[in-house]
């Protein structure tokens, strides 16, 4: 859920998702089509496919020691899952970490990882970082610099992406013609998001 998705949104989505589904094993058993209504509202939908489809493995073979072997689990995200719930000495390297190992030149042990987060992302800041309160600034070769903007994703208003999430929002509700956004129901079913059946667009039972 965290995956380009900000923690404000996510952990009472999250809380709500763990009183319905526990465990991998109830997730695995449950319709696709209801766990994509459940995370209605987070974004990147294909997410939700993706981990019902790992859960689905989790369940029927167990957790896999390479767990890249799990869908939509990328490097990042399997060392993030082998440090923080198997205790592998792994660090999640993601983009606050990376600058923070950047900035400073220094190697840092996977016990380091949470402390590496929360500096990431409230000190070691993108632009203008606040060296005057980070505990790595006397050693710092970066200190006191200050950094150009870059280049952010496009607005979400007007966006393909808007057209997506729109007509998913409405498959969800019930099937629609097929014919109603050609480009997005193509998309959507690619993602594995939807199902064409009988010229009506509708979720993957």
């Amino acid at each position: 859920m965290l995956q380009q998705t900000q923690v404000s949104r996510v952990v009472p989505r999250y809380r709500v998702w763990l009183d319905r589904w526990a465990d991998v094993y109830a997730l695995a058993v449950t319709p696709i089509a209801d766990v994509i209504r459940a995370w209605q509202g987070l974004g990147y939908n294909r997410r939700a496919v993706n981990l019902h489809r790992a859960a689905q493995h989790v369940a029927g073979h167990g957790w896999p020691d390479d767990l890249t072997e799990l869908p939509g689990v990328g490097p990042y995200t399997a060392a993030a899952i082998g440090n923080f719930a198997f205790g592998r000495a792994e660090l999640p390297v993601d983009v606050n970490i990376a600058r923070v190992l950047e900035r400073t030149g220094t190697e840092f042990s996977p016990a380091a990882a949470q402390a590496l987060f929360d500096l990431g992302a409230t000190v070691c800041l993108a632009r203008v970082p606040r060296c005057g309160e980070c505990p790595l600034a006397t050693g710092c070769p970066a200190r006191g610099r200050t950094y150009e903007p870059q280049r952010k994703q496009g607005p979400f208003e007007g966006s393909f992406r808007q057209r997506r999430a729109s007509l998913l929002r409405l498959v969800a509700a019930e099937a629609q013609p097929a014919t109603t956004d050609p480009e997005a129901v193509a998309s959507l079913l690619a993602d594995g998001l939807v199902i064409v059946e009988d010229d009506l667009v509708r979720l993957p039972a």
